[in-house]
C-alpha cells in the first residue's frame, strides 16, 4: 500500500520518538555491573547535576523524588498513578489550548479526506493553491491552528521521556512489588513460570501484560469512537449520511504503535507495563474532559451565532 507523504513523516517521527525511548534506556547510568543507577530518597538534586545531566537532575530526578516517598506510604501502583495524573493535569493545563486543536485536528479528518479527494491527482499549481485554501477555511472554521497541534506533541515528549526514565530509575519502584511480583522482571521472563511450575506468579504477569495491551488500545480508540460520534450528529443536523474517516493509512500507524508497545511491554521491566496502563487510562480521562470543553465550546458558539 502507498503511503502518502505526511504519513511517511509521522512514521518517521514516532520511529524516532520510540527509538528515542529505547536507547534512553539503553544509555542509563550504569554502574560496573551494569545495572541502571538508582534514584534513592538521599541522592540529590546537586549530585545528580554534576554527575549526570542538567534533564536528569531537572526532570527526572524530582519525579523518582516524588515515586520514593509515595511508593511506601501508597504501594507503587499508587505512586505511579498519582504522578501520572498530576503530570498529565499540568501539562493538559498549559497546553490546553493546542491539546483542544488536537483533538479538533482528529475531529474533522473526515472533511479533511474530503478535501483532499476532491484534489487527488491534480498537481497543477492552481489546485493546489484551491486545496490550501480550503483547508485553512476548514481550520479557521473550527478555530485550528495546526502548527500549534504539532508543537505541542514536541513540547510534552520531555515531560513523557522524564516520566519514563522516573519509573525506570526510581528506587521504591526498582525494589518494590505490585500485586505481589517483582517490577523490574520482564513480563516475558515472569510469564515463562507457566513452563515451571510457577503458574500463579506468571498469571499475575499476564494479566498485566495483557491489561496494559487493553489500556492501550482503548486510549488509541476512543479518539475514533468520539470522532464517529461527531461525525453521526453532524449529519443528523444536516439530514444525511455522515461522513466517517475511512483513511486506511491511520489504521496502518496505529497498528505500527500497538505492535511497538506490546513488544516493549513484553521486553522490559513489568514497572513500564504498569506504567504504559495507567498513563494511557489518564490519557483517555483527558480525553473525553478535552472533548467535554469542545462540545461547550461549540454549544456557546453555536448560541452566539
Amino acid at each position: 500500500m502507498k503511503l502518502s507523504p505526511r504519513t511517511k513523516r509521522i512514521l518517521t517521527i514516532m520511529s524516532v520518538m520510540i527509538l528515542a525511548v529505547v536507547l534512553t534506556g539503553c544509555t542509563s547510568p550504569v554502574d560496573e555491573n551494569g545495572k541502571v543507577i538508582l534514584i534513592t530518597e538521599s541522592t540529590t538534586f546537586s549530585q545528580v547535576m554534576s554527575e549526570e545531566s542538567w534533564f536528569s537532575a531537572i526532570f527526572v530526578w524530582p519525579l523518582s523524588w516524588c515515586l520514593n516517598k509515595l511508593a511506601p506510604m501508597i504501594g507503587v501502583g499508587g505512586a505511579i498513578a498519582v504522578i501520572t495524573i498530576v503530570v498529565n493535569t499540568v501539562l493538559a493545563a498549559a497546553t490546553m489550548k493546542s491539546t483542544v486543536g488536537a483533538q479538533r485536528m482528529q475531529m474533522i479528518q473526515p472533511e479533511l479526506e474530503k478535501i483532499q479527494r476532491k484534489y487527488e491527482g491534480r498537481d497543477d499549481d492552481a489546485s493546489k493553491m484551491r486545496q490550501a485554501n480550503e483547508m485553512n477555511a476548514l481550520y479557521k472554521k473550527y478555530n485550528i491552528n495546526p502548527f500549534g497541534t504539532i508543537a505541542v506533541t514536541f513540547l510534552q515528549f520531555p515531560i513523557i521521556m522524564a516520566m519514563y526514565m522516573s519509573v525506570q530509575r526510581a528506587e521504591a519502584v526498582a525494589t518494590g512489588t505490585f500485586l505481589g511480583i517483582d517490577l523490574q522482571v520482564r513480563a516475558w521472563d515472569g510469564i515463562k513460570g507457566f513452563f515451571n511450575g510457577n503458574t500463579s506468579t506468571a498469571a499475575v504477569f499476564l494479566g498485566l501484560f495483557i491489561f496494559m495491551g487493553i489500556c492501550q488500545f482503548l486510549s488509541m480508540k476512543v479518539p475514533m469512537i468520539l470522532q464517529k460520534r461527531k461525525a453521526e450528529k453532524e449529519a443528523a443536523k444536516h439530514h444525511r449520511k455522515p461522513e466517517i474517516s475511512k483513511n486506511s493509512q491511520n489504521n496502518i500507524m496505529q497498528i505500527y504503535m500497538m505492535v511497538m508497545i506490546l513488544f516493549f511491554g513484553m521486553t522490559l521491566p513489568s514497572a513500564m507495563s504498569l506504567y504504559w496502563a495507567i498513563n494511557s487510562l489518564v490519557n483517555i480521562v483527558k480525553t473525553l474532559v478535552v472533548q467535554t470543553v469542545i462540545d461547550k465550546s461549540d454549544l456557546k458558539e453555536g448560541r452566539a451565532r
